[in-house]
């Protein structure tokens, strides 16, 4: 007979399982607290949307899009849809495969079609749901933050998986006041520091908009074309498409190279000039410190002016934990009202690898109490405590069946228990409980109110 096939989790994915879990949930539920402190709503969106929107929003010329996105045709959309893109010409798998490198002529082929993707980034979706539900009419700027799963497919490598975690907050609204731009990072920065990420450099810089970026592009196309022989394949495929995404080369032979090119900074226009300035100053009023970057450009088409990152120590080559910048214009891109926007995408995954190499890990929920009940006269009275306990919050773990009372204090300290509530025949005859510390064997006896008390105030941290 043979053995049934042992299912993996799939390539460039995994489980989080307890206690990292719980490290997990505290990241997130700080970044919660302290988002909510600046007035940022969470706002939680689909896990797939359509293709366009990813397409539209994003660029067909970035990589995200040419070579990363989890495409698929919504099963509910007529056979013939894919007869229609032979038609056209085109090759049909190339559409079907996940990730695999359509042309941009493919995807304006398949605009009227119902495809889907699973998201690669999350503030496309974040602008669709402002467009839809009008939120533009709110007072003030909008502001949310979101906390979920991202999906691209790429090589898996430290800290990087196919379907990683994101935390992010986007800030929509009339103004491209650089104090909204400075506070975001206050905001970043306030996080960090909480989830005791302190060994990180804060890299700002600015590309300019509209009216400045189109000249240095054409400036930095035309200098690129004169070394073209000297770079490697992505860089010249990019002096066509995305002449600014060269500057991100890690490539050890193009640095040189890159170190001689025009620099946005000395080619932005009076307005960015001085948006860039006020910035610098907002961010010194506030005590940010930081760093200019010339080469941060991001890799995506929709920024303008700000753009920001930040990198922690001891996570090599990959080491960036945030990103983000200014996105004014992509509302109305997706057929919205003019909006000004700014926003940020936190990589949980590198950003909690880095946490556990700096080696200051916060102290986590753990197991508060066992109860090692002993004669089945007791076993009324365990249930009833541990009732009582978990109401008030303390962590318990009640055993379902009579165990001897060695055995189980050696389960309590091997799941890591604080405490042991022990409760035999003499406990349950004079109405009191006997609390045994498992890490130096104290023990006290108490009555239900001494030991609901004594807990309740080590769960709020007021007793040693």
């Amino acid at each position: 007979m043979t053995q049934p096939k042992q299912f993996r989790a799939s390539k460039g994915t995994r489980d989080i399982l307890p206690p990292d879990s719980a490290l997990w949930n505290w990241f997130e539920q700080t970044a919660r607290e302290v988002f909510g402190t600046y007035g940022f709503g969470d706002i939680r969106t689909p896990i797939f949307e359509e293709t366009q929107l990813f397409a539209r929003s994003i660029g067909t010329d970035t990589d995200v899009v040419s070579k990363e996105m989890f495409t698929f045709q919504d099963p509910l959309a007529p056979e013939e849809l894919v007869r229609k893109v032979v038609e056209r010409g085109f090759d049909a798998t190339k559409v079907h495969v996940a990730g695999g490198q359509a042309p941009k002529a493919i995807w304006d082929a398949l605009s009227e079609f119902e495809w889907l993707t699973l998201r690669p980034e999350a503030t496309a979706s974040v602008c669709r749901a402002y467009i839809e539900h009008g939120m533009h009419v709110l007072p003030g700027n909008v502001k949310l933050y979101y906390v979920g799963p991202m999906f691209r497919r790429e090589r898996p490598q430290k800290g990087r998986y196919r379907q990683f975690y994101q935390i992010g907050a986007e800030v929509l609204g009339q103004s491209d006041a650089p104090a909204i731009d400075a506070e975001l990072l206050e905001m970043l920065m306030v996080f960090f520091k909480r989830v005791g990420l302190t060994r990180t450099t804060l890299y700002v810089n600015s590309i300019g908009d509209k009216n400045c970026r189109p000249q240095y592009v054409e400036l930095l196309r035309h200098e690129l074309l004169q070394v073209k022989d000297q770079l490697g394949p992505d860089s010249r495929r990019r002096i066509e498409t995305n002449p600014l995404r060269v500057l991100d080369s890690k490539l050890p032979h193009e640095q040189a190279i890159i170190a001689k090119l025009p620099r946005i900074s000395d080619h932005l226009c009076a307005e960015c000039r001085e948006h860039f300035a006020r910035l610098k100053d907002e961010l010194k009023l506030r005590g940010i410190a930081y760093e200019e970057n010339w080469r941060l450009v991001r890799g995506l088409d929709y920024y303008t002016r700000t753009t920001f990152e930040l990198i922690a120590e001891g996570l090599g080559s990959q080491n960036a934990v945030c990103g983000g910048g200014r996105y004014d214009g992509l509302i109305e891109l997706l057929a919205g009202p003019p909006t000004k926007g700014i926003g940020f995408a936190i990589g949980s995954d590198r950003a909690i690898l880095s946490i556990r190499e700096s080696g200051d890990l916060p102290r986590l929920p753990g197991l508060d109490v066992f109860v090692a009940w002993m004669g089945l006269s007791t076993y009324a009275a365990a249930v009833a405590i541990a009732r009582k306990l978990r109401e008030s919050g303390v962590s318990v773990e009640l055993p379902g069946e009579e165990m001897k009372f060695k055995k189980s204090l050696n389960l309590a300290d091997k799941l890591g228990a604080r405490y042991a509530l022990i409760i035999g025949s003499d406990e349950v005859a004079s109405g009191t409980f006997t609390l045994k510390r498992l890490a130096d064997a104290d023990q006290k006896k108490l009555s239900e109110y001494e030991l609901l008390e004594y807990l309740e105030s080590e769960k709020r941290g007021t007793r040693g």
